[in-house]
């Protein structure tokens, strides 16, 4: 039906019901009156007739989809009628000296029923009998979890749309006042404790959480009960995404791997962020690397005056310049600048032209195995190239300088973890005496990154499997992107010269249960993929540590943040190490990092110092 027949039918309706309600209202209290012959009716019956056309069409009466309605649908129908009542009352006093209150009153009755009755019929015709009797044979049996305000509205669409493949048939709730109750002719069974056996009773074919106020944490173990039973499961946005605009309430999507991790987001403290960004210049190397190119996201929230995107991939640079333009506030400079910093030339001349106010240091080689291969090119990245910046922000008198680790430089077995363990002693010596804050923050695995097991494990399960995992023992630490890359922000501002900020991972996670995972929310039983262990690669560990028990301190200088009390070695042994590793082989390159990484071999170190002073004194 177009707009202007529904419109004109609705006038229709309106106005009988309007002048119906008049003259019942009349009748009802003087039965023997005549009302055709009073001319006060007859001014009243057409001030109400032309008052409540008006004050519909100004709260919208006649546009609103009324199969729809709700609450605020009716208080429309309440403001109209009421202050048609009120005009009609008023035209009384006027032209008869008295307004009829009793009839008035029956009128405005009648008048609240009847108009909000013809609107609701639709609805209640349609949910009695159009919904019902959709078929649910051919749509998939829907749990939802939640019987709150989101439940609720998850139900009613899917109970609406047609369309859809999900029909609602039962929801779980801990709430205990609910159990028992219906919604929309479906039960609230009881609480999630329920949820493998409410499954398996009702064929369910589909889970919705729909719970966006609960808390990571809680959520994440609700989450992982509604996996384990092997059905589908799609969840709502959380409420702070909801309350900042990230999305809307009727996005329902899968759910991620990163959900399960349940970490509660942490409060940055925005002012002091700020304080260190806004208005500067920021220099990020390896700016087109997952962590690197977060930070760069990161960063320019708060409109620097330049953010500058120093990488060695030309591609990959290229990538986060483009969709940083798309961001950009009009006076943020985005400087895309293809260096390696390995170039100390290159590096000294960026810093000496930019004179970056901060520096975040992502630029590395962070892959185990493959580092074991190419040792050199370890040593080249990690070290000298970490040598390079952090030696050019401290010539050039950079405000603050943040190098990112990991947690592979604790007790390291491999030469990547040694090579940035090296890196921190670097950026430890470099602070004293320095004008330049320098910091380390170390970190573990990050979910979604190019370095990370979860996109080889998707592409495993996307080929039909099987799955590889290394050891069924191994165990790494997890945190997402954007909680690491806000982490390492943070902790720049906290930096006062040489710390090692360790960020809190929360608890280890098997590698084989995050396959597993995987599996399950890629829609597909163990089974039905498989998971092989091919053993450990060279240089891995199946433990990995944030801290070894000589750095713990329990001590947190702000939510998921702390200091490790990483020891470094002296300037004169920093520099022998740095002016013998091009000299030597590759073996004893290796024995002399990871021992010095973990003091294991200081004794030594100093033995071949005087062994090497007592030669050139010789000569």
């Amino acid at each position: 039906m177009s707009l202007k027949r529904r419109m004109s039918m609705l006038i229709f309706v309106d106005s009988c019901i309007v002048l119906f309600s008049i003259f019942i209202g009349y009748y009802l209290l003087y039965p023997l009156d005549n009302p055709f012959t009073e001319i006060f009716l007859f001014a009243s019956s057409l001030a109400i007739f032309v008052a409540h056309h008006v004050f519909a069409m100004y709260y919208g009466l006649y546009r609103k989809v009324w199969e729809y309605a709700s609450i605020r649908e009716l208080m429309s129908i309440y403001k109209a009628v009421t202050l048609s009542i009120l005009t009609v009352a008023v035209v009384q006093y006027l032209v008869g000296g008295h307004v009829l209150l009793r009839a008035l009153s029956i009128t405005w009755m009648l008048h609240i029923l009847l108009i909000g009755g013809s609107r609701l019929s639709w609805r209640v015709f349609r949910d009695t009998f159009i919904s019902q009797d959709e078929p649910t044979k051919n749509r998939k049996r829907t749990l939802i979890i939640g019987a709150g305000s989101a439940g609720t509205m998850i139900a009613r669409q899917l109970l609406r749309n047609a369309d859809t493949p999900l029909a609602p048939v039962a929801f779980l709730d801990d709430g205990s006042n609910k159990k028992g109750l219906e919604i929309f002719n479906i039960r609230v069974l009881g609480g999630t404790d329920i949820i493998e056996e409410a499954v398996l009773d009702l064929d369910i074919e589909h889970i919705i959480i729909a719970i966006p106020s609960m808390d990571k944490s809680t959520r994440a173990v609700l989450m992982q009960k509604c996996l384990d039973t092997g059905i589908r499961t799609q969840t709502m946005p959380l409420i702070e995404d909801l309350l900042t605009g990230k999305v809307s309430v009727n996005e329902i999507r899968d759910v991620r791997i990163e959900d399960l991790l349940g970490r509660d987001e942490v409060e940055l403290d925005i002012n002091a962020i700020s304080s260190k960004l806004t208005g500067k210049k920021i220099l990020v190397t390896g700016a087109g690397g997952s962590i690197g190119s977060e930070i760069c996201r990161q960063v320019i929230k708060f409109n620097p005056a330049q953010i500058i995107l120093l990488g060695h991939g030309e591609n990959s640079i290229y990538t986060i310049d483009m969709e940083l333009r798309q961001k950009v506030a009009p006076n943020t400079k985005i400087i895309p600048l293809i260096a390696d910093v390995q170039d100390r030339n290159r590096i000294f001349d960026i810093v000496a032209e930019y004179k970056p106010d901060v520096i975040y240091h992502a630029a590395a080689h962070k892959h185990v195995p493959l580092m074991e291969y190419n040792p050199r090119e370890a040593v080249k990245n990690n070290i000298f190239g970490t040598k390079n910046v952090a030696e050019a922000a401290d010539t050039f008198g950079v405000g603050h300088f943040v190098m990112i680790s990991t947690d592979k430089a604790v007790n390291p077995p491999n030469i990547m973890g040694a090579t940035k363990r090296f890196a921190e002693m670097i950026v430890q010596n470099l602070a004293k005496g320095s004008k330049t804050k320098f910091a380390a923050v170390r970190f573990g695995n990050v979910l979604g990154s190019r370095g990370s097991v979860v996109p080889l494990f998707k592409k495993q399960i996307a080929a039909g499997g099987p799955i590889t995992v290394t050891d069924p023992e191994m165990t790494r630490y997890f945190m997402t992107i954007p909680e690491a890359s806000r982490l390492v922000i943070q902790a720049g501002t906290l930096a006062s010269g040489g710390e090692i900020f360790v960020l809190d991972m929360g608890e280890p996670v098997k590698i084989v249960d995050l396959a597993k995972n995987l599996i399950k929310l890629s829609g597909y039983r163990e089974d039905e993929i498989g998971i092989n262990y091919s053993g450990i690669r060279p240089g891995e560990k199946l433990f990995e540590e944030l801290l070894d028990e000589n750095e713990i301190q329990s001590k947190y200088v702000f939510p998921k943040i702390h200091i490790g009390a990483a020891t470094p070695i002296s300037q004169l042994e920093l520099e022998y190490v740095i002016e013998k590793l091009p000299e030597v082989s590759i073996k004893e390159m290796k024995e002399l990092l990871i021992g010095l990484a973990n003091r294991k071999n200081m004794e030594s170190l100093v033995s071949m110092k005087e062994a090497s002073a007592t030669q050139q004194g010789a000569i």
